[in-house]
């Protein structure tokens, strides 16, 4: 194999096994396997498809680390897996129908999205943070408000996904969950639904570059399970530094590339 293909794997592996850490702790994983993708040539529908169903097995992962701090939140799992396996639908078919030049166009708007939710989830983790509210009459409409912004997180999710952890982990604290274990299990498992699906419909649709993608699906697992085991106890300061650095730095890159028609 040419040296240029093992140096260009081992980014891309690299990629995934940061993003899978980095998904298991809050979200954003995108933010890095998807302009490594984009590095190594392949154009923004497939970099983006082939990111999804490579960071899948990932989420999986991180999920049966996770798995004891679900407890019995079977209500939870059921009520919120419904909205994110038809936003996840949505989501991809919107994606399926929409041309890479309309997509490419769009994607540094997205990516700008997901780096400012990046930036805001240190906030929202304090505001997570806070005191418990009590019961009160607004339990419900707080359950109904939950749901429709589950949908369209998962919406979201099927057409690009960066960012989708810190949405519902901010959605999660609308419901008055504090452990944060407990939120990322949560998190974890309904990424699982909005992704799976997505992904199933990419591969169903011949979206994916397998020889990539598998490499990085590897990764992907090594690096969720491993964020999922050492999220309680290691800062992420530094990693978000970079991971907003990217996703600023890829916004900036593909806006110019976009206004002045040639690749920077």
């Amino acid at each position: 194999m040419p040296m240029h293909a093992i140096f260009q794997d081992l980014i891309l592996g690299g990629s995934a096994v940061l993003g899978g850490v980095v998904n298991a702790v809050a979200g954003g994983g995108t933010l890095l396997t998807f302009p490594a993708l984009i590095w190594a040539g392949q154009v923004e529908r497939v970099a983006n498809a082939t990111s999804t169903v490579a960071l899948w097995p990932g989420a999986l992962s991180s999920f049966w680390a996770y798995r004891t701090e679900l407890g019995s939140s079977r209500k939870q799992i059921a009520l919120l897996a419904v909205p994110s396996f038809v936003g996840g639908v949505l989501g991809a078919l919107l994606l399926l129908n929409t041309g890479n030049e309309t997509f490419a166009t769009v994607v540094p708007y997205l990516l700008l999205l997901a780096t400012l939710l990046f930036v805001a989830d240190e906030p929202l983790a304090r505001w997570r943070r806070r005191p418990p509210q009590a019961a009160t009459a607004w339990r419900r409409t707080r359950w109904a408000v939950v749901l429709v912004v589950q949908l369209l997180v998962g919406i979201y999710g099927g057409y690009f996904g960066a960012g989708i952890g810190i949405l519902m982990l901010a959605a999660f604290g609308l419901l008055g969950l504090t452990d944060i274990h407990h939120m990322n299990a949560l998190k974890n498992l309904n990424a699982m639904c909005i992704n799976g699906i997505a992904a199933a419909i990419f591969i169903v649709n011949g979206m994916v570059d397998w020889r990539l993608a598998l490499g990085m699906a590897a990764g992907a697992i090594l690096g969720g399970y491993a964020g999922a085991r050492v999220a309680r106890r290691v800062g992420q300061k530094n990693v978000r530094r970079v991971i907003i650095g990217i996703g600023c730095a890829l916004t900036l890159w593909l806006l110019l590339r976009n206004l002045t028609g040639v690749s920077i």
